[in-house]
């Protein structure tokens, strides 16, 4: 274990990110608040949630060790991942400032590993349970496994479990995966718990 918490704001007590170091790899898992409704409070905390994210990304980015990024995201990057955009307009998944940040994101070099290997492909990792959003496919992307540089180029293959979410009493999301070939790190640096950078609780 590497920290229990994204840093920037020590009186969030929310369990929403955690960080380790799993076979030499740095692993960091969040799951970024949903926003909902908007505007108001929890949107404001969403935004300053991603801002925090941001910046502690950019250390990760550049800290020399593999490093993937994944969890629940709650943002739907482009009307390209989603069924249908006009039906979640008011939704905090789909607005610009929701967005612009998973960009800001991404700009700084963080591989979006699904979309790269699948870029004309329509892939859902989410579909809600009321109006048969599932039966009928209506399904949102905002699942994501983001690697760093150092990692990317260890990307074999990428995909979603759809099936997951048709078994009785499963989640409203699918388990998105990736396929890594290790052998490519060659002698780069590995994440270990010595090199954590955890902060003082």
């Amino acid at each position: 274990e590497i920290r229990r918490e994204l840093p920037g704001d020590p009186s969030d007590e929310h369990s929403r990110y955690l960080e380790a170091a799993v076979n030499g790899i740095e692993v960091a898992c969040l799951y970024l608040p949903n926003g909902n409704p908007q505007p108001g409070p929890k949107f404001d905390y969403k935004l300053a949630w991603f801002e925090r994210l941001i910046e502690h990304a950019a250390g990760l980015l550049v800290s020399g060790h593999p490093v993937v990024m994944a969890g629940d995201f709650n943002v739907v990057p482009t009307d390209f991942d989603i069924y249908n955009p006009r039906s979640w307009l008011k939704n905090a998944l789909l607005q610009p400032e929701s967005r612009a940040c998973y960009q800001r994101l991404l700009s700084q070099g963080w591989l979006d590993s699904i979309r790269h290997l699948h870029p004309g492909q329509a892939v859902f990792t989410f579909w809600d349970y009321f109006r048969k959003h599932w039966e009928r496919n209506a399904g949102l992307r905002i699942d994501h496994l983001l690697l760093n540089a150092t990692l990317a180029p260890c990307l074999v293959q990428a995909g979603v479990d759809t099936w997951v979410r048709g078994q009785p009493h499963a989640s409203d999301h699918a388990p998105a995966w990736l396929t890594l070939d290790l052998a490519k790190l060659g002698k780069k640096p590995a994440a270990t718990k010595a090199s954590s950078r955890r902060t003082p609780r």
